[in-house]
């Protein structure tokens, strides 16, 4: 006999007899023995589950359904045992949720009174809401608050930068009724790298007019956008050659959707004056969602998930910037522009 089916004998043989002792010893042994034992997680949850421990059948139904994920195929006669896992699992999950809000609206607390990190929490700890971590594509720096987003009055500099809002919408008029083409596709592929996976690639219904890219003034914009530039540049911007300052006007068009997705880094954060904001637009970073005022910056951190949408009649304008995290030192700054710089010349000559 198999080693399999020795211990599955033993366990039925000890469920006919009601030892559950022995039914569990010969289940823990099997586990104990393979990781990976499908059929014996699943019995062992079961077995949870006539003693009513519904924790711990919740423990052995996820680590069930996790090693069924990573095997490369499981046995048919396993897949009814792995559905009824799954349903036990969300029937608890919202039973707990009940339970919990239950018990805290008893006390006088909900979400919607609750303070919002507070909320937060329990959305997520009901599975309403995942954990949203940074998470930046290219350079993770340590330490730094988990904010998703930094509100406008911890900033010095925000009150003259939105008081220039009606100037620089005004060029922003300027710019579209007299250069058309200075908004190209914000997604694009450079000729000797792969094309990003985006569905977004080379379309204009997500555009940029750029004022600062790779660290310089873009040819023309300081004729055409003086007053944009001269607001910019009370700004904390990153200055990294060939790379930052970055500025543009970002357009996106009715019923455009920008996907869910992460920034390269989490040394900046990302600003957006609301130029053009018709109804139906918004933004979402992390597990909060927020709409732009005109007039009124949105500072965020991009190395959060993230994603932005239309549903409006009529185009999103706003002018996006970088500047450094407020919780990077000035030596640490100098560290990373060092840092920056030598991961862009890397190959070069």
């Amino acid at each position: 006999m198999t080693g399999q089916t020795i211990w599955l004998d033993q366990a039925r043989d000890a469920h006919r007899r009601g030892d559950i002792a022995a039914e569990t010893a010969a289940l823990d042994a099997a586990i104990r023995a393979d990781r990976g034992n499908i059929a014996a997680i699943l019995a062992m949850a079961e077995l949870k589950r006539r003693q009513q421990d519904d924790r711990a059948a919740q423990s052995f139904y996820r680590l069930a359904l996790g090693v069924a994920a990573q095997a490369r195929t499981v046995h048919p006669a396993l897949h009814s045992g792995l559905e009824r896992a799954q349903a036990f699992l969300t029937a608890n999950e919202q039973a707990f949720s009940d339970h919990l809000l239950g018990q805290l609206r008893g006390a006088g607390i909900d979400q919607r009174n609750a303070a919002p990190r507070v909320a937060e929490a329990l959305r997520m700890l009901a599975g309403e809401q995942p954990l949203y971590l940074q998470q930046p594509n290219m350079f993770y720096f340590p330490g730094l608050a988990q904010r998703p987003f930094f509100e406008r009055a911890a900033f010095d500099w925000v009150p003259a930068l939105e008081a220039a809002t009606g100037a620089i919408r005004a060029e922003l008029a300027a710019l579209i009724e007299q250069s058309a083409d200075r908004f190209g596709p914000y997604v694009t592929a450079s000729a000797d790298r792969p094309p990003p996976n985006n569905p977004l690639l080379d379309n204009a219904d997500w555009g940029a007019a750029w004022l600062w890219k790779e660290g310089a003034v873009v040819e023309g914009m300081d004729a055409l956008c003086p007053q944009a530039l001269a607001a910019l540049a009370l700004v904390p911007q990153p200055v990294i050659p060939a790379r930052a300052p970055f500025a543009l006007f970002s357009r996106l068009k009715p019923g455009t959707h920008i996907e869910p997705h992460h920034g390269l880094l989490n040394t900046r954060l990302i600003c957006h004056l609301p130029l053009i904001v018709p109804d139906g637009c918004g933004i979402r970073v992390g597990g909060e969602t927020r709409a732009w005022r005109e007039g009124e910056l949105l500072i965020f951190d991009d190395s959060f998930e993230h994603e932005a949408w239309n549903r409006g009649t009529a185009d999103r304008i706003v002018l996006i910037f970088e500047i450094w995290r407020p919780d990077i030192d000035a030596d640490e700054r100098a560290q990373l522009t060092r840092i920056f710089s030598a991961i862009d010349s890397y190959g070069e000559g």
